[in-house]
C-alpha cells in the first residue's frame, strides 16, 4: 500500500505543473481584458530601447542595425546600451552609432545582466522601458504593438514570445517546448498575471522598474514588481522576438543549469511571494509553476524506484514500468543522434529529459552553496 501511494504521489508530482497546473488555469475565470487600438503618432508614449551587452563585438552591429529599422518616431526614441564591463571592441562600435541616437551606458565593474540594466534605467527618459538581449531580432512593427497594448492602464509589463529559429530558418528542436511554455504564459496572464516574462525581449513602465534588485533575474524581478504595484504582466502573441539557435548545443545545458540556480535563489530570497494570504492567486501560480516545476526530478526519480519495487504486483504496474522504458529510452536516442531528435517522438522526450536532468543538477548545485552573479550571454 506504501509503495502504491508513493507511485501515485510521483505521478501527480511529475504531472502537476506540466498537465494539471493547465487544466486549472482553464477552468479559472478570466479577467477582462480592455480593447486597444492602434496609436495616433501624436499619442505615442516615449520609449526607451535598452539593449544589454557584454563582449558582443561580433553581433552588436547587427543588433543596433535591426533596432535602427524598427518603425517609431524618432522624437520619442532613445535607444541604450548597457555594457557590463566589456573588454572587447563592443563600447567602440556602439559609440560609431552616436549620430544615429545610440548613447552607450557602460558600466566599469562587471556585476550581471540586472546591474547593467539598472544603470540604464536610472538613466533612461522613456514612460515605456523596453529590454532586449544582443542576440534578438525584433520586426519592424514591433514598438508600436508595446504602445498599443499599454494603452490598457492595469497592464504594467508585456512579454514577447519566442521564436528560436535553426540555421536553415526552420523552427529549432526546442520548439514544441517554447509553443507549451507560450501557451501556459498565455492562460496565466488571461487568468491574474505572469509569473516570469521573455527576458531577452520585454518591456515594462518605468514605474515598475524604480525596484531594481539586481540580486533577482530581471523577468522575474519585473513579474513581481508589476504584482506589488497593482498592474499585471502580460504575454503578448504578436510580439515576437526571434533567436537563432545555440552554435554550440552542449552549451544548452549549460544554460539551463544557470538559468535554474539563479532562479532557486530569486524565489529563496523572496520566500513571501508563496503565502497566499499575501499574493493571492499570483503565490499560486508561483508555487505551480515554478516551485513544482523544480522538484519534477525528483518525482520522476520516485516514480520509477516505487514502479519498480511493484514489478511483481500485476500487470498495470509491468505496463507503466515499460512505458517509462520507451520514453526514457526515447529520449537515449535523441542524445546519441541528432537525426532521431528530427522526429517528434524522440525531441520531446530528449528535451524533457534533459531539462529535468539540469534542474536535477541545478538544485544540487545550489544546495551545495552554488550561486550565479555575472553574466555572459549563450554564442547564437
Amino acid at each position: 500500500m506504501l509503495l502504491t501511494s508513493l507511485l501515485i504521489l510521483g505521478l501527480l508530482g511529475a504531472s502537476y505543473s506540466y498537465f494539471i497546473y493547465p487544466c486549472i488555469l482553464v477552468l479559472l475565470p478570466k479577467r477582462q481584458q480592455k480593447d486597444t487600438a492602434l496609436v495616433e503618432p501624436h499619442s505615442l508614449p516615449t520609449l526607451s530601447f535598452i539593449i544589454t551587452a557584454f563582449n558582443e563585438e561580433k553581433q552588436i552591429e547587427a543588433k543596433l542595425l535591426n533596432t535602427l529599422e524598427v518603425e517609431y518616431p524618432a522624437d520619442k526614441l532613445e535607444i541604450l546600451v548597457a555594457s557590463d564591463g566589456s573588454t572587447d571592441k563592443t563600447n567602440d562600435i556602439v559609440q560609431r552609432y552616436a549620430s544615429q541616437g545610440v548613447r552607450l551606458v557602460h558600466v566599469e565593474e562587471r556585476k550581471g545582466k540586472e546591474n547593467a540594466q539598472k544603470s540604464a534605467i536610472q538613466s533612461a527618459k522613456g514612460e515605456i522601458l523596453v529590454f532586449s538581449d544582443v542576440s534578438t531580432k525584433i520586426e519592424k512593427q514591433a514598438l508600436h504593438i508595446i504602445a498599443k497594448r499599454f494603452q490598457d492602464p492595469q497592464i504594467g509589463a508585456i512579454s514577447s514570445e519566442d521564436r528560436f529559429i535553426s540555421a536553415d530558418g526552420s523552427v529549432a528542436g526546442e520548439g514544441a517546448y517554447v509553443k507549451y511554455e507560450m501557451w501556459l504564459r498565455q492562460l496565466e496572464g488571461s487568468v491574474k498575471s505572469l509569473v516570469g516574462l521573455s527576458g531577452s525581449f520585454f518591456s515594462a513602465r518605468k514605474e515598475i522598474c524604480q525596484d531594481w534588485d539586481i540580486t533577482v533575474p530581471s523577468d522575474f524581478n519585473t513579474a513581481l514588481n508589476c504584482y506589488s504595484k497593482g498592474f499585471i504582466a502580460i504575454s503578448e502573441p504578436e510580439l515576437l522576438g526571434y533567436y537563432p539557435n545555440l552554435k554550440d548545443e552542449t552549451k544548452e545545458y549549460q544554460r539551463k543549469v544557470r538559468t535554474v540556480i539563479r532562479g532557486i535563489a530569486a524565489l529563496f530570497s523572496r520566500l513571501d511571494v508563496l503565502n497566499p494570504s499575501k499574493f493571492g492567486l499570483f503565490a499560486f501560480q508561483i508555487f505551480s509553476h515554478k516551485l513544482m516545476r523544480w522538484v519534477v526530478p525528483w518525482f520522476l526519480l520516485l516514480t520509477a524506484i516505487s514502479n519498480l519495487l511493484l514489478l511483481n504486483q500485476g500487470l498495470i504496474y509491468q505496463l507503466l514500468f515499460l512505458g517509462q522504458l520507451a520514453f526514457y529510452g526515447a529520449a537515449m536516442a535523441g542524445r546519441l543522434s541528432a537525426k532521431a531528435r528530427q522526429n517528434a517522438l524522440v525531441k520531446i522526450p530528449y528535451f524533457f529529459v534533459q531539462v529535468n536532468i539540469a534542474i536535477a543538477h541545478a538544485t544540487l548545485q545550489f544546495m551545495s552553496g552554488k550561486r550565479v552573479t555575472t553574466w555572459a550571454p549563450s554564442k547564437r
